[in-house]
């Protein structure tokens, strides 16, 4: 990075900065700290929604997935797509709560501290683990930025050239010591963005939000123009100069990429996107932020849906924006080895070999503002949590509302640190992101129902959060280590073949550029010792580009020519054998190897399909954690084995959302009601629309506390324990709207298919 790339961060910083500082002087209450006085009208809403809902793990997660599989890759980020028309519903939830914290609503809700208390510690562990996704993904993207760039071994002169050691790097001087660069970037921006909210409270990190919101969207159309151009002035790309951006990406990638969604056997499916879509829906309301950035920090109801609908909907559109931003770097980098092996790095490379300086450090800082903006919200937060349902209950009941900004702001520290923690010791984003899929589960099902159904109880609640916590994680974890013969339990030892796949795939443009690195990888190690006479045959056998469709690499026959658009390569899809009810099995005596017991040629294709095993009778054991839910099943008679990876996926979250509803629902029936009194408050609370001016709206508040009968009217079903409301029109066109925006934005994808073709 040029001198000039860090002076634009180093401004970006100091504004941040500032912005806390400026903040801190308005702050005169817990409110005012943990939901900026509940003072935030359309602008900063949608800028807080958009913030906290689009971290920098986004645009690299988009990036990653569309590098190796072309636009279904979006889906890795875009499965939320059809959750957003709910949130116009929703927004008007957290308003009407009138709370500081979603630990104080299931204090109020179900009559218990405990309960409060046991949501914020699991409100904390969520934002540490949600925040070291974000951390680990700004590192993954400037480390290509800050550090040696990744080059195609193309540009060696000979085969004894001195490969440089990757691993050495990817490192920097700390103190004349050599660190990963994460360990010392992640730390760096932990105290910027600790400095700031700490500071400035929910206010500082909502006009933060505004500018980096900006920065965002502009991170995400920024590398565009600057790559469609890119493309078509490339001359080994389009050597005619006659294609734009978008027809030279379609002559070089192949069809598949430009696939929207792909088959049930798809790392992404349909039945996958389904099961997402209602796990998401189901936990996404129990994210401890929610209750500030999903409404309960607006001025308004209105200001509240809309702000939630529009800034979530503008992720969605930037989010097309980082599926043609990966679009290009595929075809533009698809020989780059660092890419092909770390499809992590794809946008931190693209914007180093893009953009110049001054630009490098302004796309550095707008990924900095995704993951600040998240965090920030998640910090303060998260210190409402800890000070609201941990601290105040159980240490200072009498504590002052100085005291308590002062434990805010110091708490507020642990959040940033533990997610600083999991960053350095879990540098694995899919890892992180496959947590918080499950995680909002464990309190989901107390909400929902508890929201509706006033027969819902406070023993059902505790009851429903250790089923979630024993079926989750107690017993797929320590249940193997307590009982070990469960490990070579015969019943658990299914699992889906293990299969290779031989095709004769004809050779795309991209492909052709790929085998050609390859091949010069595989040239340059093997040639590294050689001298003499060895060294001058050798070289003669060093691959070389022809033309943009034809490439010369050593072959099993000598030196083989390969055109793109004709000659058929052999390729080989390894389907790995899943196990059903393990992480993995794996044989006893680990020196057995797999063989191949059965193959079949597919006449249409010509494919060779080949299915591995282990030699009959060989003793297997199941490693890792044990997939407790799948074994809801084994009664049904499902043949799991048949499966694909996706479709297992997909069937081990649907008990994970349904039966703690069920267990929920039981549970409830069978136990003592919390008191009238208490429902009957919290219900009338719930129907009485907000007035933004909090004298009157106390007034509304004190009259539906004195006579809740009142309140019955706008119940869908009067006189009975369902409470559900009617919908009004304003809730049934905007929910109508949303719904359409969302085929809009599908749409727009599948014509963004079409362009260049």
């Amino acid at each position: 990075m040029h001198m000039l790339d860090f002076l634009v961060l180093l401004g970006y910083f100091l504004l941040m900065v500032g912005i806390g500082v400026y903040c801190s002087l308005r702050i005169k209450a817990q409110e005012d700290y943990f939901l900026g006085g509940r003072s935030f009208g359309k602008l900063l809403q949608t800028f807080a929604a958009f913030g906290a809902g689009t971290g920098s793990s986004d645009p690299v997660n988009t990036g990653r997935t569309t590098f190796t599989g072309g636009m279904s890759g979006m889906w890795s980020v875009m499965f939320w797509l059809f959750v957003t028309p709910f949130y116009w519903i929703t927004g008007v939830w957290y308003r009407r709560m009138r709370l500081l914290t979603l630990g104080d609503w299931y204090v109020e809700r179900y009559e218990s501290r405990g309960l409060g208390a046991a949501y914020s510690i699991f409100g904390v562990f969520f934002f540490m683990i949600y925040g070291s996704m974000f951390f680990s993904a700004i590192a993954k993207t400037a480390e290509p930025m800050m550090l040696a760039p990744a080059v195609p071994i193309s540009a060696q002169t000979s085969a004894n050239s001195e490969i440089p050691a990757q691993d050495e790097n990817r490192k920097v001087s700390l103190f004349g010591t050599r660190v990963k660069l994460q360990t010392v970037l992640i730390p760096v921006i932990a105290v910027v963005v600790v400095v700031y909210g700490i500071a400035g409270g929910l206010a500082a990190a909502y006009f933060t939000d505004l500018i980096q919101g900006l920065c965002i969207i502009g991170l995400s159309v920024m590398l565009i123009p600057i790559g469609l151009s890119a493309l078509a002035d490339n001359p080994e790309l389009n050597p005619g100069g006659d294609k734009n951006g978008f027809q030279v990406m379609h002559e070089q990638l192949p069809e598949s990429f430009f696939d929207i969604i792909g088959n049930s056997g798809a790392e992404i499916s349909l039945l996958y996107l389904t099961a997402m879509v209602l796990a998401n829906l189901t936990g996404i309301v129990v994210q401890p932020h929610f209750i500030a950035t999903g409404g309960g920090s607006a001025k308004t109801e209105y200001n509240a849906r809309v702000g939630l609908v529009v800034g979530n909907f503008l992720k969605r559109f930037c989010t097309l924006g980082w599926v043609l931003t990966a679009l290009i770097a595929a075809t533009l980098y698809a020989d780059v080895p660092a890419l092909v092996k770390n499809p992590d790095l794809t946008w931190g490379y693209a914007s180093m070999q893009l953009l110049g300086p001054g630009f490098r450090g302004l796309m550095l800082a707008c990924l900095l503002a995704a993951l600040m903006s998240s965090v920030d919200a998640q910090m303060v937060v998260g210190a409402g949590l800890i000070v609201r349902n941990l601290y105040v209950p159980f240490l200072r009941p009498d504590a002052s509302e100085s005291e308590c900004l002062w434990a805010g702001r110091l708490t507020g520290m642990i959040v940033v640190a533990g997610s600083c923690f999991f960053a350095l010791t879990y540098y694995d984003m899919l890892k992180q992101l496959e947590l918080t899929f499950w995680f909002p589960l464990v309190f989901a099902s107390p909400f929902w129902i508890g929201m509706y159904w006033r027969r819902a109880t406070g023993r059902a609640a505790w009851i429903t959060v250790v089923y979630c916590l024993f079926f989750f994680f107690v017993i797929p974890f320590f249940g193997p280590k307590v009982f070990t013969s469960l490990r070579t339990n015969e019943a658990l030892m299914t699992r889906t073949p293990h299969t290779v796949t031989t095709s004769q795939t004809v050779v795309s443009r991209s492909m052709l550029r790929q085998q050609l690195s390859e091949a010069e990888v595989l040239w340059a190690t093997t040639g590294r010792e050689l001298t003499g006479p060895e060294l001058a045959q050798h070289n003669t056998t060093k691959p070389r580009w022809i033309s943009p469709e034809k490439i010369e690499i050593p072959g099993p026959e000598g030196m083989q020519v390969i055109e793109a658009g004709v000659t058929r390569l052999p390729q080989v899809k390894t389907s790995k054998s899943t196990s059903i009810f393990w992480s993995s099995i794996e044989p006893v005596d680990k020196s057995i190897a797999l063989e191949v017991v059965a193959s079949e040629v597919n006449e249409s294709t010509g494919a060779l399909l080949e299915t591995l095993d282990y030699p009959a009778g060989t003793p297997l054991q199941g490693t890792g954690s044990l997939k407790l839910n799948l074994l809801f099943y084994k009664p049904l008679g499902f043949d799991l084995g048949s499966k694909s990876t996706s479709s297992l996926k997909s069937l081990d979250l649907f008990p994970k959302i349904v039966m703690p509803f069920l267990v929920m629902i039981v549970a409830s029936l069978l136990t003592r009601n919390n008191s009238e009194e208490a429902l009957d408050r919290y219900y009338a609370k719930m129907k009485t629309p907000v007035d933004p001016n909090p004298e009157i709206d106390q007034q509304k508040l004190a009259k539906a506390y004195a006579d809740p009968s009142t309140c019955e009217r706008v119940k869908l079903f009067p006189n009975s324990s369902l409470e559900f409301q009617k919908p009004s029109t304003e809730d049934i066109v905007g929910f109508t709207v949303s719904f359409l925006i969302c085929f809009s934005i599908i749409g727009m994808a599948f014509w963004i298919t079409t362009l260049g073709t």
